[in-house]
């Protein structure tokens, strides 16, 4: 299963004053460029899923002829292009602005994202603030979200296995530990509850104008970035209908980066018909190609450059002994959603090179990393016909490594304050864990160092109870795959 190459080779880059360079295997090829929008600060009636997104994205194209006889420049905002020689593409993309001309953020004053008590009364929750710790624990944690839809814990073992091998070597004690939650339970059926768990920390919201856990992250000086992996909008399909006006922007008010019109190229994200189809788009049984590329591939280029470009900031802001801007990037992935359970394969590579990237780089020291499935594959003979597969599709993936300080210091906080004396994260691993806790695991760190007792106490940093139910989890009584009295 791979992707067939384009005839030409494109080799294209943008510099640092945002000119583009194109050189085409085959020079008598004409050369066009197509800007591709900004679709971050669209409002919500712009991103409606079924084609207005897609049809808008290929509305505001510009097509722009190339000649490498003047200077082509981007527009500042411009996050990436499509760059065609003759019958051949390739998507260039970059993080623009750079992070040091990024406009200063200034929450507004009525943001619901500022205390986790959804109630009426003006009583502020208790918080902790870590100020014995060392100079290094009080530096807000970086955090890298990778959402791998529809994904088992045992099929992310069967079709990712380098992936899978690379994980385990993340793991040295010293510098950063992973775990894992082997009891992991999603909380719905498909994406939309149990994302909303994990980015709401409710499935219903109980307020007007709910904003997801990126937000959160913004409104707390975190640089915030998003890479959608499809042509669709998460804030506008799952709360969007919960806003006040159509014409709000929750991307605009959520986030300083985001890459969504790629896409929604035709090529990829069919233009015509079912664009959810067997054969085309992102639930397609075949391989998901653009360009000659797999369609991860293109996300990931743009995750390695936000990246280079944060940590190169960070790096100059601590060499000027300033507190350096932690950032929160997510992003997702689709190629486990999809009937046959093939198409995942195709992924094994490439995440495990990012796996290594970070491993090797260092940047776990600062850095939580997690990736986590929303539920396991809902589609295909298995979950149709067995109780295996209705299992698989109740138990997601969840892996994530923290950095040894923050390890440390759960411990002791556990140990001095918990009801349970046990370790949290071995404990947690073989207890019953939802995305309710992975949401109010967001909460803490983007608190860091002060952050509510409450969420800590619900996080993946506390120990959970033992032997919970699925009631007490928050796991709806049709979606319980535990239902052994006292299992834990």
């Amino acid at each position: 299963m791979y992707c067939r190459p384009e005839s030409q080779k494109i080799k294209a880059t943008v510099d640092g004053d945002g000119v583009l360079r194109v050189a085409c295997e085959s020079e008598d090829k004409d050369v066009f460029v197509d800007i591709l929008p900004e679709t971050r600060e669209w409002p919500l009636k712009d991103k409606e899923m079924w084609h207005k997104l897609h049809s808008l994205v290929l509305k505001r194209v510009v097509r722009l002829p190339y000649s490498s006889s003047r200077p082509f420049v981007l527009n500042e905002t411009t996050q990436a292009v499509v760059v065609r020689c003759g019958s051949s593409s390739a998507i260039v993309t970059r993080v623009s602005p750079p992070l040091a001309k990024l406009p200063v953020y200034v929450p507004p004053s009525d943001s619901d994202t500022r205390s986790s008590d959804s109630s009426n009364s003006t009583q502020k929750p208790a918080r902790f603030i870590a100020s014995g710790a060392p100079q290094l624990q009080l530096q807000r944690p970086n955090v890298i979200y990778l959402m791998l839809d529809a994904v088992s814990h045992r099929q992310f073992y069967r079709r990712l296995p380098k992936s899978a091998q690379v994980l385990k070597t993340i793991h040295r004690p010293g510098s950063q530990r992973l775990f894992e939650l082997y009891r992991y339970h999603s909380v719905g059926f498909s994406t939309d509850n149990n994302t909303k768990a994990a980015y709401l920390g409710e499935i219903y919201p109980t307020r007007p104008n709910p904003l997801p856990i990126w937000a959160y992250y913004r409104d707390r000086g975190y640089v915030t970035a998003r890479i959608e992996g499809n042509c669709d909008d998460w804030a506008r399909e799952l709360v969007g209908k919960n806003f006040e006006s159509q014409d709000y922007s929750i991307g605009n008010r959520s986030l300083d980066y985001e890459l969504a019109s790629p896409f929604c190229m035709p090529e990829y994200y069919p233009d015509v018909g079912n664009a959810y189809g067997n054969f085309k788009g992102p639930y397609s049984i075949i391989a998901h190609c653009l360009y000659g590329r797999y369609v991860h591939d293109w996300a990931f280029d743009y995750l390695y450059q936000l990246r280079s470009e944060f940590r190169e900031n960070r790096a100059k802001q601590l060499a000027s002994q300033k507190d350096p801007r932690p950032y929160m990037i997510t992003t997702t992935f689709l190629e486990g959603h999809e009937g046959t359970g093939e198409v995942l394969r195709t992924l094994d590579d490439s995440l495990a090179t990012f796996l290594e990237s970070m491993r090797d780089s260092g940047e776990l020291n600062d850095t939580v990393l997690i990736v986590a499935a929303d539920h396991g594959l809902h589609m295909g003979l298995n979950f149709a016909f067995l109780q295996n597969g209705r299992i698989e599709h109740q138990n997601p993936f969840f892996a994530m490594s923290v950095p040894e300080w923050l390890h440390e210091f759960s411990e002791k906080y556990q140990a001095e304050k918990g009801s349970e004396r046990v370790s949290p994260f071995v404990a947690n691993e073989q207890r019953l864990m939802t995305a309710f806790e992975t949401h109010h695991t967001f909460r803490v760190l983007a608190d860091w160092p002060e952050f509510e007792t409450d969420s800590w106490r619900r996080s993946l940093f506390a120990t959970q109870k033992a032997g919970r139910t699925c009631e007490e989890a928050g796991i709806g009584a049709g979606y319980c795959m535990c239902k052994i009295p006292g299992s834990r």
